[in-house]
């Protein structure tokens, strides 16, 4: 089992991980871009995110995005904004998102970037994202009306209070 960014050339099983993990939000009547993304667009996604995969036996299992706020599509709060999260429908129930989840935040988000916070956003009318991310630690901070289809709503994570406190003080004043 390994942990690593995305490379060009895991491109088809990346896009065929987004597009079978997300079909089941698409059946619920949701449509994420991650559903029917095509390799142009994934292509532009890994230029300027960080791209993490979770892989068991030469097998992707799982990803996780990281947006920032320098990027092409920036997440709405002014720190880096999580997406994309995707489990191999043959690998679901078993952790395996979960393990990605915890060492992404834990080694990159914390011990790498020293973030004081992070966001990420979903369907409001999702049956089970918003408890999943609370129960992760992640609290309601707002939303908005992007698509005809469902109300995003966003979730913030603070890691270190006081490093929290001074950017939103500094992002206050300018």
């Amino acid at each position: 089992m390994s942990f690593r960014l995305i490379t060009k050339s895991d491109i088809p099983a990346y896009q065929t991980l987004l597009h079978n993990a997300y079909q089941m939000t698409t059946n619920l009547g949701i449509h994420f871009a991650a559903a029917t993304v095509n390799t142009e667009q994934i292509t532009h996604h890994i230029e300027s995110n960080a791209v993490y995969l979770f892989e068991k036996e030469g097998q992707l299992v799982s990803t996780l995005s990281i947006r920032f706020p320098w990027g092409n599509n920036p997440g709405p709060y002014g720190l880096p904004h999580l997406g994309w999260f995707a489990t191999d429908s043959k690998y679901k129930g078993q952790g395996y998102g979960n393990q990605l989840w915890d060492w992404v935040e834990q080694q990159i988000l914390i011990n790498q970037l020293k973030l004081p916070a992070v966001t990420l956003g979903t369907a409001q009318n999702h049956p089970w994202l918003a408890q999943m991310y609370t129960k992760k630690g992640f609290s309601k901070i707002g939303h908005a009306n992007l698509t005809s289809d469902h109300t995003t709503v966003y979730f913030e994570k603070i890691f270190n209070q006081k490093s929290y406190t001074e950017w939103k003080n500094r992002s206050h004043r300018q």
